[in-house]
């Protein structure tokens, strides 16, 4: 997880929510950040537009904190699905 990321990442958050960035760490969780549902729903709407990725509802669902979302738009970026299985054969 480049610096970059996490960085775009923690801005993005910081911008829908109204937040200072610097209270905004990898180990946040939503709920320290005080970001309900329908803040989520906004904050994946904003990801989504700032990477140009689609964020699946199901893997959207389960997110519960900054280093989930960071981890989610990394596997998005790099061709994946966020909630990607390892592959086995």
């Amino acid at each position: 997880m480049s610096n970059e990321l996490i960085q775009r990442v923690r801005t993005v958050i910081a911008n829908t929510q109204r937040i200072p960035v610097e209270k905004i760490t990898v180990d946040s969780s939503f709920q320290e950040l005080g970001i309900d549902s329908m803040d989520g729903v906004n904050i994946l709407f904003a990801l989504e537009n700032e990477f140009d990725i689609t964020i699946p509802d199901e893997a959207a669902k389960q997110i519960r904190d900054v280093r989930q979302v960071i981890e989610g738009v990394e596997k998005l970026i790099g061709g994946g699905t966020a909630d990607a299985a390892p592959v086995t054969s």
